[in-house]
């Protein structure tokens, strides 16, 4: 055995626990493993970003390429349903989720989309009058309305789908697939992150703060 390399590899460990005391990464072997792949894909070189020089942070850049990223996603996702009975991409969303889970109920499939109550009931009231999804009562809880696809939604959803997936490869753009693999990483590390911080509903006054407060933002 290679004891210098037993004692690299248990150095390693100490270094990833002593660094992931806010739980950034999930502490097993698959989170020890992204800790890894992170340490190997920093460099010394750090990308050039308008207003750097006046000190734009890379977190503000971040924020910005984000929103961009959106508005050109929705732009190309509006042109994919353009000459079809879909009026937004919410609308597209909901039914996919509801043809992949089968079924769920109004506030799992709303949360599932990250929206407000109101807005996903609007979106799913339009769907129901459509006869793309329909609803019954819940078997385990009588208060609750359970959501299915119907099959005129599922038709709907074909005849539109190969325009959705032109969209989504014109969104990702000239990626690698290799940039692809990473991005679909680092995205899903961000969800990961958003995820319970949205489930708690919090009051916008409060938001910031208690993101600050509960979740150790900002603290490595």
């Amino acid at each position: 055995m290679n004891i210098n390399l037993v004692k690299n590899v248990i150095q390693l460990l100490e270094d990833f626990d002593l660094q992931n005391k806010n739980q950034t990464y999930t502490s097993n072997i698959e989170g020890f493993k992204n800790w890894i792949s992170d340490q190997n894909n920093i460099t010394s070189e750090e990308p050039i970003w308008e207003g750097k020089e006046n000190g734009r942070s890379p977190e503000g850049v971040i924020s910005t390429l984000l929103v961009h990223l959106n508005r050109y996603a929705k732009t190309y996702s509006k042109s994919a349903i353009a000459d079809s009975d879909f009026h937004t991409q919410d609308e597209f969303s909901y039914l996919i989720n509801l043809k992949a889970f089968d079924s769920m109920t109004k506030m799992e499939l709303i949360k599932k989309n990250i929206q407000d109550k109101s807005s996903g009931i609007l979106i799913i009231n339009r769907l129901i009058k459509q006869g793309w999804i329909e609803q019954s009562n819940s078997e385990i809880d009588k208060r609750s309305k359970v959501l299915k696809i119907t099959e005129s939604g599922k038709l709907a959803l074909e005849n539109q789908m190969e325009k959705i997936r032109n969209a989504s490869n014109i969104v990702t753009g000239n990626l690698t697939h290799s940039e692809k693999m990473e991005l679909i990483r680092i995205l899903d590390k961000l969800d990961k992150f958003h995820q319970p911080i949205f489930a708690k509903n919090i009051e916008s006054p409060k938001l910031i703060e208690t993101v600050y407060q509960e979740f150790a933002f900002g603290k490595n």
